[in-house]
């Protein structure tokens, strides 16, 4: 009965003239209506500059259609249509949120992507029944610390926005899944940040990190991490200790050493393309059973070890624009569906060879082993 919170003691035709008045044609009286019965309610690309008081206080004043009749069929009864669980106001053009938000606590979904918002409203920690938020591509430069207030939530897009830090107590956001925070200004991770125990993808590219947390490797469930475009020098050793860590991006840091993986035994796919790595040896490889692919594009090998071959699983090598003077012929025994090798000094195997693709290197490579 959400819908009848905060209409006594006030003239309920007070809501009705409201919601006349700010609809306008931005928000059809239909799609108002629709939403009561269905608890959705998408109002993406309609050049709003503001949120309308009726979508706000769809929960709370008393439907107009209500004063017109006095007969409802059962498919027709307002008093018994749903809240708002899911509202979609993305590709907008929202400067602000007001504090009304706090009158949909129903929310499961909040999508409010590509708008101009500089902040979120504090009233933002009403909604606790919250599992998806996209707040991504605004102009948010700091998050208020009432988010850390919605412990239901399991997805959250920030990524394309000016943050700078992360809000004290992040880690009580325990049933976080997926978390996106790419392209912001962000210059470190807080170490508290490893207690997202639930999360499985996270997302921390084209920021401005140097370092990762050495409790990274606490985020027991994550598969999924993206560090590609950071200042990155080194990777934590503890970061080999995630088990069930399965798609690892490095691209466009300042690695010098590839790290080793002895516990990493579900790794799909290393990119580690655009660094500064000098040497890939036996130890860096030994341990990848399941690697699929290996992306060591555009770095400074020299060479590639006789254990490559101990990756059986390997389906996509890149090592294009490297200093490798020479492949290993047992690379040939590889399954390899994709082998990059164009910007190599090699000396060892013709160009010509090398342009006709995959499989005739392939066949090449193993025609020379003795």
């Amino acid at each position: 009965m959400s819908r009848l919170k905060g209409v006594a003691g006030r003239d309920p035709r007070a809501g009705f003239r409201a919601e006349r008045r700010d609809q306008g044609t931005s928000v059809p009286q239909g799609l108002i209506k629709a939403a009561r019965k269905s608890g959705q309610l998408n109002l993406s690309g309609r050049n709003l500059t503001e949120v309308p008081q009726c979508v706000w206080r769809i929960n709370v004043d008393i439907p107009e259609e209500a004063n017109q009749t006095l007969s409802f069929s059962a498919a027709e009864r307002w008093w018994e249509q749903t809240d708002l669980t899911k509202l979609i106001i993305s590709n907008n053009k929202l400067q602000s949120l007001t504090e009304d938000l706090r009158l949909l606590p129903a929310l499961t979904v909040l999508d409010i992507h590509d708008n101009q918002l500089t902040s979120l409203p504090s009233a933002i920690r009403e909604l606790e029944n919250l599992q998806k938020l996209n707040v991504s591509h605004n102009k948010l430069k700091i998050l208020p610390e009432e988010i850390t207030n919605l412990r239901n939530l399991k997805g959250l897009y920030l990524q394309h926005n000016e943050l700078t830090c992360i809000p004290e107590g992040f880690e009580r956001l325990s049933n976080l899944e997926d978390l996106d925070l790419s392209n912001n200004r962000l210059t470190t991770v807080p170490a508290s940040f490893s207690s997202l125990s639930s999360l499985v993808r996270l997302n921390l590219s084209s920021n401005q990190l140097k370092s990762l947390p050495g409790e990274i490797n606490r985020m027991k469930r994550l598969k999924h991490l993206d560090c590609n475009s950071n200042l990155l020098e080194t990777i934590p050793p503890e970061l080999a200790d995630m088990e069930s860590l399965e798609l690892l991006y490095l691209r466009r840091n300042k690695l010098h050493f590839l790290p080793e993986f002895p516990s990493c035994r579900l790794l799909k796919e290393l990119h580690v393309s655009e660094n500064q790595i000098e040497m890939l040896g036996a130890e860096h490889l030994k341990h990848l059973n399941s690697i699929l692919v290996l992306d060591l594009r555009d770095n400074k090998l020299k060479s590639v070890p006789d254990e490559i071959t101990l990756l059986q699983s390997l389906e996509r090598l890149d090592l294009r624009n490297n200093d490798i003077s020479s492949l290993p012929y047992s690379l040939g025994n590889l399954h390899l569906k994709f082998l990059a090798l164009e910007g190599n000094p090699l000396r060892t195997i013709r160009r010509e060879v090398i342009n006709k693709g995959t499989q005739e290197v392939l066949k090449y490579l193993r025609s020379k082993i003795k």
